[in-house]
């Protein structure tokens, strides 16, 4: 899809009087940019109150703020119907956005992918962008771990909420979120390093309505309690930010060891066997570990059958080194070409 030279419209709102300032300051100076000079066209929250909505399937933004509990994250909300990528938009304009500014696209056409790629994301995926910054560097690869707990805990706060059936969302390592054994979401954060602090831009692609080509969370929703059943994407973001916020405080008081025993119990490692491959000369070693945790550096974890410990990291293009014997995580299907499969750490 080639929609650069349509100008991108963009929707911003806040949750007070303060931000919805901030909105009119950002619009009227003209300031938010996109790469390659893409065009863009704001409305302030006066002038997206005076538009009526399109149909069911639009995004809300009434209901979105009205379900935002936060202090800090969420409370100025940048929406498009179509946009290139919100990782770009939050990342490009981050000095100029208040942190916890988060921005949320219908369809993107230019999503961030492993390596570079670009992905298109059609309707029914909610993909959004928001903005972190932490002063402590040998935190924050462990970010994305917090980012993904609050995704599958968000969800099931929702479904307690409604009286639903809990939709079994589970992360796969490092920043992958499965369902029934497959791909349904993935996470990305990108930093950069200035005055002393990490800007960090965390994005989140999640399959929510989308029954082909494999699953989604509202297909799975429906299966559990019936038709008429269904997670609405600002709902799912509104309580994503709820709880990020709550799990992030946690994480930056005391640690990720806070969090460690929700999020062991919420992936799909704990005990797993794995084949890890290791060069000797011109051979290729295969070896079995077990994995047990996390590292305090963020890696996985694993014991070998000698009982000596080791470390497993993934490398640039899924985890060449780790091949995980169960079959089903080794043939999920990408979905909706949006999602990243391997945090980026950029460094100044």
């Amino acid at each position: 899809m080639d929609s650069s030279s349509t100008p991108c419209k963009l929707l911003l709102c806040g949750k007070s009087s303060a931000e919805n300032e901030i909105a009119k300051s950002l619009m009227n100076n003209n300031t938010l940019k996109l790469p390659d000079n893409v065009e863009i066209s704001t409305l302030s929250h006066s002038e997206i109150l005076d538009e009526p909505q399109q149909n069911e399937e639009s995004f809300s933004l009434s209901r979105f703020m009205n379900s935002l509990s936060t202090n800090l994250f969420g409370r100025l909300l940048i929406w498009s119907p179509l946009l290139p990528s919100t990782h770009d938009l939050v990342s490009n304009n981050f000095g100029e956005l208040p942190i916890g500014t988060v921005c949320i696209a219908d369809v993107q056409y230019k999503g961030r992918g492993r390596s570079k790629n670009v992905w298109e994301s059609p309707a029914g995926c909610l993909m959004f962008s928001f903005t972190i910054q932490m002063e402590d560097g040998q935190v924050v690869p462990l970010l994305q771990y917090v980012v993904s707990l609050a995704v599958t805990e968000a969800i099931k706060d929702l479904c307690d909420k409604n009286g639903l059936p809990h939709i079994d969302v589970r992360i796969k390592w490092p920043n992958d979120l499965y369902l029934n054994g497959v791909k349904v979401g993935g996470i990305l954060c990108t930093s950069t390093y200035r005055s002393k602090k990490f800007n960090i831009s965390a994005g989140i692609g999640l399959n929510v309505d989308n029954e082909k080509p494999t699953t989604c969370l509202n297909a799975v929703l429906r299966e559990l309690a019936g038709a008429a059943c269904a997670l609405r994407r600002e709902d799912i973001v509104a309580a994503f930010l709820n709880k990020f916020e709550k799990l992030y405080d946690l994480f930056i008081n005391g640690g990720f060891q806070t969090l460690e025993e929700l999020y062991y119990k919420t992936w799909l490692h704990s005990g797993q066997r794995v084949i890890i491959q290791e060069k000797n000369e011109n051979q290729v070693v295969e070896n079995v570990v077990t994995i047990q945790g996390l590292t305090p550096s963020g890696y996985l974890l694993a014991i070998g059958e000698d009982n000596q410990m080791c470390e497993l990291h993934p490398d640039g293009n899924r985890s060449r080194c780790i091949a995980i014997i169960n079959h089903f995580l080794e043939t999920w299907t990408l979905l909706c070409h949006l999602w990243n499969d391997t945090n980026e750490q950029l460094h100044n």
